[in-house]
């Protein structure tokens, strides 16, 4: 079936906009998309008119975990709450997140391989969500930060069999922690975790297997350990330092900056419900955490957005907000789609498929009613979203009912 979209501003995800554009989609992909006289749209076919709405790439986001809902104790609700209770949460989470005109996420760990469940649902189409790529278990150190949705391992050896599990459940990348984290009780995010040696290890097999890398890291020491071992992206990135920035810029390490995540820890109240531990990591880390994401901005670091959804108060489907946080540290408006759109879909290998909005590409794409350009805290407001489409289908929003 064929949809063209008139009247409509084009955001294309290579950093071209064009005005009273048209767009037109033949079943799950992008056939044409140009000014109305560019694109040919045959007598019969349905359309929209796209008056006011701009349309952009479907957005990517490459830090979340489905197994955690926003609780202010997320590491006591995963201690106590029954696992097939999880997988049911995640379900509704990943409904809330494509709402939202989240079409694609990366989730980088959770508590057990159920999250291959819920990918292998969600592309089958039993329950509603963005596209997943999942990691299953983070790969941490014994004790080590995230142990509560890890696999802890020591030496070679042992990281090498914890990789392998994850890729014989089905991982589409693997996760590493290569320092302390927040909200691990007893972890420093400074100290690193994981030695180079160790990393190195997991990494050269999740390469072998074709699988990307991600290392959390909110320390230097614990990014240049992965940085050397072969990490595609560093999730946080804290601590930068000089060193460590320009390995990333060097080598074209991703960083994943998560700022929702720890602003919104750093600003818990007293009796928030947070472990005190994790606001006092939080509110020490905040202010060199916004200078190492301008410092990457400067030095030409690639960034790709990832919210960390599912930590504290970062609920699912209010992913949006980290493109706000970003334009607000000084990253323009279509940059900051483009971490979300190409970008992204660069970092994660599906670039191919998805991430711009070009012929033969699969057709994810928001509508949203007005111009993010000017405004980019109108993909935060639901009620803004005209359609949200995912393969050639809108999923959500008012075009959803239509």
């Amino acid at each position: 079936m064929s949809l063209a979209i008139r009247n409509l501003r084009i955001i294309d995800g290579l950093g071209r906009t064009i005005e009273r554009g048209t767009l037109l989609v033949n079943g799950d992909r992008i056939a044409a998309l140009g000014t109305e006289r560019d694109v040919r749209v045959r007598r019969g076919t349905p359309t929209v008119d796209g008056r006011g709405l701009t349309a952009l790439p479907g957005l990517i986001d490459c830090h979340v975990h489905l197994c955690l809902g926003g609780d202010a104790d997320v590491v006591g609700t995963i201690r106590d709450e029954a696992p097939a209770l999880t997988l049911l949460k995640a379900s509704r989470f990943a409904r809330l997140t494509l709402a939202a005109g989240v079409t694609t996420v990366r989730d980088v760990g959770a508590r057990d391989h159920q999250i291959f469940t819920l990918k292998q649902a969600q592309a089958s189409g039993l329950v509603a969500g963005p596209r997943i790529l999942a990691a299953g278990l983070a790969v941490c150190m014994t004790g080590g930060h995230a142990r509560f949705i890890g696999r802890e391992a020591d030496g070679p050896e042992e990281i090498l069999r914890a990789v392998r599990e994850q890729l014989a459940a089905g991982a589409d990348v693997i996760k590493f922690i290569a320092s302390g984290g927040v909200l691990t009780p007893g972890t420093s995010p400074d100290r690193p975790q994981l030695t180079q040696d160790e990393l190195a290890a997991g990494m050269d097999e999740a390469r072998r297997a074709g699988r990307r890398v991600a290392a959390h890291a909110h320390g230097a020491e614990g990014m240049k350990n992965a940085i050397r071992a072969g990490a595609h992206s560093i999730e946080h990135a804290t601590l930068l330092d000089d060193e460590a920035g320009e390995l990333m810029r060097a080598h074209g390490v991703f960083m994943v900056p998560t700022l929702s995540a720890l602003a919104t820890t750093a600003a818990c109240g007293s009796g928030c419900g947070v472990p005190e531990s994790a606001v006092t990591k939080a509110r020490s880390m905040k202010a060199r955490h916004e200078a190492s994401f301008k410092q990457a901005l400067r030095s030409g670091i690639p960034i790709a957005m990832g919210t960390d959804a599912g930590t504290p108060f970062i609920h699912h489907g209010e992913n949006a907000q980290e493109l706000t946080r970003m334009v607000a540290l000084g990253m323009s408006p279509m940059a900051a789609i483009l971490s979300a759109t190409a970008s992204a879909a660069e970092l994660l290998g599906i670039h191919q498929l998805v991430g711009t909005l070009e012929p033969g590409k699969i057709a994810d794409m928001v509508l949203v009613d007005g111009n993010p350009l000017k405004r980019i805290e109108l993909l935060q407001d639901q009620s803004r979203l005209a359609g949200v489409m995912q393969a050639g289908r809108f999923v959500s929003g008012p075009l959803a009912a239509d």
